[in-house]
């Protein structure tokens, strides 16, 4: 961020574009109180002279000061690195050349205001006033609205300077600072620097690992299907379920099959499911056969 900008002093003389037209209202006023001279016009130029010319003079050799705003300035000794690189800048020609010109530009608005000032006689603060009063008055008026110019002009560069400008600027020292600005004001702001806070971007934080959950085991179709239809039953109805048990005479009848698996595999099956050994002739197979 440019330095420049987080002065408030320069914010502040801003201002300076909203206090040029009422300071130029209060002149016209100041003007309305007398009635002009037999010389009107040198008296006009006269008071410009004094009031615009002379200052601007003043103000080439002696810029005034970016960190007084006329009644206090920021002390000598308080005053920041940063604020005195600003201030090494105001050596610019073409920051004195626009300074300058605010004088040029104040000697029309002088004249139409002293050649319009019979319209507002009736608010005059110095009605009834000497002409000479009126014009001695008007003098302080034009410096002040030329010192608010040049405090203009100056806070609108520092503000446009690129920051990296200013951070290449060498400072301006104490002494140079005392001597080749003009500091009007007491020592009295000391104002701190503006901050502007920037929420902080969300980092990203890294995606946790997360572990697949084991699926389910799949359950056999007879098995769900037992379980469903004991899960419809009712309590009460548990009891009278009959529950298969073995018939006792099961397992005789399989060990009888057992032993006689040896002997059965023995025999040989004949046409009409008649077993014969093979001890037996073929002879008695053939008796058999016509006897049955």
């Amino acid at each position: 961020m440019n330095p420049a900008r987080r002065e408030p002093l320069l914010w502040l003389q801003l201002l300076g574009l909203a206090a040029l037209p009422l300071e130029a209202l209060l002149l016209l006023l100041v003007l309305a109180g007398a009635d002009p001279g037999p010389f009107p016009g040198f008296e006009r130029v006269l008071a410009w002279a004094l009031g615009a010319l002379a200052p601007a003079a003043l103000f080439w050799r002696l810029p005034p000061d970016l960190w007084s705003l006329l009644l206090a300035q920021v002390p000598m000794r308080g005053r920041r690195p940063e604020q005195l690189r600003l201030s090494a800048l105001q050596g610019a020609l073409p920051l004195k050349l626009l300074a300058v010109a605010g004088a040029p530009l104040l000697l029309p608005m002088l004249w139409w205001a002293d050649a319009n000032a019979g319209l507002a006689w009736a608010w005059s603060p110095l009605s009834a006033s000497p002409r000479l009063v009126v014009l001695l008055v008007s003098v302080p008026l034009l410096a002040l609205m030329l010192w608010q110019w040049q405090q203009l002009i100056q806070a609108v560069w520092m503000l446009t300077r690129p920051a990296l400008l200013v951070e290449q600027t060498l400072p301006l020292t104490q002494v140079d600072a005392g001597e080749t600005r003009l500091n009007a004001g007491l020592p009295l702001l000391l104002l701190p620097p503006l901050t502007l806070e920037v929420p902080p971007t969300p980092q990203e934080a890294p995606a946790a690992e997360i572990e697949p959950e084991p699926s389910p085991e799949p359950i056999a179709s007879d098995e769900s299907s037992d379980i469903n239809e004991a899960s419809n039953l009712p309590h009460a109805d548990l009891g009278d379920v009959a529950v298969d048990q073995p018939d006792p005479a099961e397992p005789e009848q399989d060990a009888i099959d057992v032993q006689g698996g040896d002997a059965a595999s023995d025999t040989t099956v004949v046409d009409a499911g008649v077993a014969i050994t093979p001890e037996q002739s073929a002879e008695e197979h053939k008796s058999s056969d016509l006897d049955s």
